[in-house]
């Protein structure tokens, strides 16, 4: 939901600017974390969207979902209530993660290999993204079988394509021409 995702935008940056003022940095990523999966509920998503109920019910409701909330993640949770901008929730979560990752110098890498990778294999690839990205990486790992072999990157918008299927993909482009 592109609508969403520029909704978002202003929420997020007004919660890291709260969480980094208070260096609570952390305990907001897992407060929203939590905050997006309830939003995301199609149960919850249900009741909080029924019509009859008052903004104060919806609170009551969402609020017992997520648990003990600080009375600023109660602040926060009553404003997107007040202004239906609770399904933005996760796309909050999203916008708020980017800017906490830019903050402490992290990058998302997506590691997509052929066979799974033990700890020492893992912990060798990250090392070697770390220096040649000189920032510190903070890696998801998922198997794919259709790469034959070799690993996949994505580190932030940079693709390393090791991977015996896309040099078989760039090999029969190249006889292409």
């Amino acid at each position: 939901m592109a609508e969403n995702v520029t909704v978002a935008r202003p929420y997020a940056e007004a919660i890291f600017a709260l969480a980094d003022a208070g260096g609570e940095l952390g305990k907001w990523s897992q407060t929203l974390a939590v905050m997006a999966s309830v939003a995301a509920n199609a149960e919850v998503r249900a009741a909080t969207g029924n019509p009859n109920l008052t903004t104060e019910q919806v609170y009551g409701l969402f609020a017992a979902a997520c648990g003990d909330l600080v009375i600023e993640a109660q602040n926060f949770l009553r404003v997107l209530i007040e202004n239906d901008r609770l399904a933005a929730l996760p796309e909050i979560r999203d916008n708020y993660e980017a800017l906490k990752n830019e903050r402490e110098g992290v990058v998302d890498a997506l590691i997509t290999t052929a066979l799974p990778l033990d700890d020492a294999q893992l912990a060798a690839l990250v090392a070697q993204l770390e220096s040649r990205f000189k920032r510190k990486i903070k890696p998801q790992v998922a198997v794919d079988a259709n790469l034959i072999g070799g690993v996949h990157m994505q580190v932030g918008d940079e693709v390393i394509d090791g991977s015996v299927r896309g040099k078989l993909v760039a090999m029969a482009a190249a006889l292409m021409k």
